[in-house]
């Protein structure tokens, strides 16, 4: 078992301490709608657009600015539409053919850090973000530039915004995603212009039913890749190295047989899943986990408790990367499962075999222990040291 101490988590993710939900599925008296820790509940969920609709910010006004374009934001038939735009860009061929480029970037990222290693900041937080960058074709060398906003507007420990009221980081948040669109649709505007073999031209090339997208729904579009794109990875990484730090007959297995990184990595994702939860609202009253939720009510899906669920998972706190089958949902499910997996697998894979390639030993620094982020929704360090020798 790991994370059983607090570590910095939220205080929200009661799981990551052992701690199991009274039941599957809770009402929220405040919202009147239910928060979901339930592994059949959660499928249940995310397998039903029609009932549980992905169109959350009409129950947040000042966040519908954001809403057109936004693949999350949309359901079925729509939703179907909109990601075909962007699912050549993850193909398994097209992925595949980014591991030269992967495996480049994580020799030079580990040839610039010096001394002690920090995982999180030498390579788990820029690599993934160069790559998106690079696919969607923004300057890469403005990575800090767009990374900052998301940090911030996802209330990142160095923003000072969980010390603020719900409100204050609304408002903070609803900033930072406007500079990120404005920036989006700058470089947008610019491949109109002047094409480019990059997506965010093939964006704005793409037709839905004969129409084009519009300049708002391809910058929301544009900023819904960037920030899943290079977060999930950040955070999958990290944690993937922290398991292993804790285990260390698994990091020893895994040495000898990298065969095994696969499973490792997908071990990790349901332990320390890096979403933690998705929202949802329901569309008509619904009946589940014995409840009966009305219609236009919030319902959050806790990824990282169904991840948990001893009735689908025996031993669930253990990290066991021999499990079989292993159907976490640290990717999601259904139709929004998500569209980068491929991509972060990948990027995992690499910079997991250079870093084992390169080290003889990797684990943490007992004087300067590894922080994770204080976001509720969101499992990964954000600060993870490492000794290498």
């Amino acid at each position: 078992m790991i994370a059983s101490e607090h570590w910095g988590l939220p205080e929200a993710q009661f799981w990551l301490r052992g701690e199991r939900p009274a039941d599957p599925v809770r009402q929220d008296l405040g919202t009147g709608g239910a928060h979901v820790y339930g592994h059949a509940e959660a499928l249940r969920v995310l397998g039903d657009p029609r009932s549980y609709s992905s169109n959350t910010a009409r129950l947040q006004p000042q966040m519908q600015e954001f809403v057109e374009g936004d693949l999350l934001q949309r359901d079925p038939p729509e939703h179907a539409e909109l990601r075909t735009l962007v699912s050549r860009a993850f193909t398994p061929k097209v992925v595949a053919g980014l591991e030269p480029r992967i495996a480049e970037l994580t020799l030079q990222l580990l040839d610039r850090a010096d001394g002690r290693l920090d995982l999180v900041a030498d390579v788990a937080h820029p690599l993934p973000a160069i790559v998106i960058a690079e696919l969607l074709g923004v300057p890469a060398d403005e990575r800090d530039l767009f990374t900052g906003w998301v940090d911030v507007a996802l209330g990142g420990a160095n923003s000072g915004e969980f010390d603020t009221d719900p409100e204050q980081r609304t408002r903070t948040a609803v900033a930072m995603f406007r500079k990120l669109r404005d920036y989006l649709t700058e470089h947008a505007d610019e491949r109109r212009a002047q094409p480019r073999d990059d997506l965010l031209t093939r964006l704005v090339e793409a037709e839905v039913a004969g129409v084009r997208l519009t300049r708002a729904e391809v910058a929301h579009f544009a900023t819904s890749l960037l920030i899943a794109g290079h977060l999930t990875t950040t955070m999958l990484l990290g944690n993937t190295v922290f398991c292993l730090d804790a285990h260390p007959e698994q990091q020893a297995r895994v040495r000898a047989d990298r065969s095994a990184l696969p499973a490792v990595i997908e071990e990790s994702l349901r332990l320390l899943s890096p979403f933690a939860s998705v929202a949802r609202v329901t569309t008509a009253e619904v009946e589940l986990g014995g409840l009966r939720i009305p219609a236009d009510r919030p319902v959050v899906v806790w990824l990282g408790a169904a991840n948990r669920d001893p009735r689908r998972f025996p031993r669930p706190d253990d990290f066991d990367p021999d499990r079989a089958p292993n159907p976490h949902l640290g990717f999601g499910r259904g139709v929004h499962f998500c569209l980068g997996a491929p991509l972060a697998r990948l990027e995992g894979e690499v910079v997991l075999d250079q870093l084992l390639d390169r080290f003889p030993a990797l684990g943490t620094v007992p004087e300067d222990p590894p922080r994770f982020r204080r976001h509720p929704s969101l499992t990964g360090v954000e600060r993870l040291p490492l000794r290498t020798s």
